[in-house]
């Protein structure tokens, strides 16, 4: 295979608009061939979109799979990479890695399938084809190319488990790592939304506090119950994220009136920042690994109601994130069985 000569080693020969920006921040890469010599190629089989990314496309959309389908086209087609511009959220990707350039130095190698522990959002992407749409786990099964060079993290598909699965946790797998280091030595913990993010983190939560309390909060309820069976969590309501004075009243109604050491808020649509303050004790943290968060908002609404507490960007990588994740998955049967 032909390479092109001196990519940059955060990808930056990428970049169409604007110059200068990185990958993530560009509003348009360079997808096409031929590699540069610090890539690899990947022959994409399926995309995990972002839950909040899906979320609003569905609600853009309807919930039709050709839809769908026509919007993430779309998006990748304008920009070179699937970001959505309303979210500004990715997702990941598995495939086969099909080629190697000369000076690419990373730990995969021509025919593993892998996993990309980084976002779609600064992945160089080219989609001919999307032929299945998984409504049920935010997937959508593709022919497509992408590129990655050294300093995108990926990661070998691990043979015990389906790659659905595997690919459904990993594009999570920042959430219960920074969850463990939050959460050690905490007495209390909320849990604000528990889609996959919200059950591998009370279930992250669980491994380094085996005697503090775990709370949970989702719109539905359906399968909390089945995670307060496996007591990884403790106590689990129901109520509006969008509604911080309800979320902070059935809250206290689940604590005996006491606010919480750590806030987790893994929501997938906008306007949850007070629903993850309020509920917050003075000096606590809460951490946001939510896409659909405004750090303005939060910021500000911290600072209106006078809450002194850290404000934590969800950062998707930390170091060991992936093994870690994956063996939440293997220690956990009420976790594996919500992603199967």
């Amino acid at each position: 295979m032909e390479f092109r000569e001196d990519g940059e080693h955060y990808g930056t020969h990428r970049v169409v608009e604007p110059r200068g920006a990185l990958p993530q921040s560009a509003e348009r890469l360079d997808s096409s061939g031929p590699p540069w010599d610090n890539e690899i190629v990947i022959d994409v089989q399926t995309l995990n979109i972002d839950s909040a990314s899906f979320h609003q496309i569905v609600g853009a959309v309807g919930k039709n799979a050709r839809a769908v389908a026509d919007r993430i086209t779309e998006i990748v087609a304008n920009r070179g990479k699937m970001q959505n511009p309303t979210t500004g959220s990715g997702g990941v990707l598995v495939g086969t890695v099909i080629a190697a350039g000369p000076r690419y130095q990373g730990e995969v190698s021509v025919g593993d399938r892998v996993a990309t522990l980084v976002s779609l959002t600064l992945t160089p992407l080219e989609l001919r084809e999307i032929r299945t749409v998984h409504f049920d786990r935010d997937q959508v099964d593709v022919v497509g190319t992408a590129y990655l060079t050294p300093s995108a993290p990926v990661v070998n598909l691990p043979d015990d488990l389906p790659a659905n699965m595997a690919l459904s946790i990993l594009d999570v797998c920042g959430a219960p790592a920074q969850t463990q280091r939050l959460c050690k030595g905490a007495s209390s913990v909320l849990i604000l939304g528990a889609g996959k993010s919200g059950i591998a983190c009370a279930a992250a939560a669980r491994e380094v506090m085996p005697h503090g309390s775990i709370y949970a909060v989702d719109l539905t309820t359906s399968h909390l119950s089945e995670l307060a069976e496996a007591e990884l969590v403790d106590v689990y309501a129901s109520a509006d994220a969008t509604d911080p004075v309800d979320v902070l009243q059935t809250v206290l109604a689940m604590t005996g009136g006491e606010l919480v050491d750590i806030v987790i808020n893994t929501c997938n649509v906008p306007n949850t920042e007070m629903s993850a303050i309020l509920p917050c004790r003075d000096r606590g943290k809460v951490y946001f690994f939510n896409m659909a968060t405004d750090f303005a908002r939060a910021a500000l609404g911290a600072e209106g109601i006078g809450k002194d507490v850290d404000l934590l960007i969800g950062n998707g990588y930390a170091h060991g994130h992936a093994k870690l994740a994956l063996d939440i998955v293997r220690r956990h049967p009420s976790v594996r069985e919500f992603l199967a």
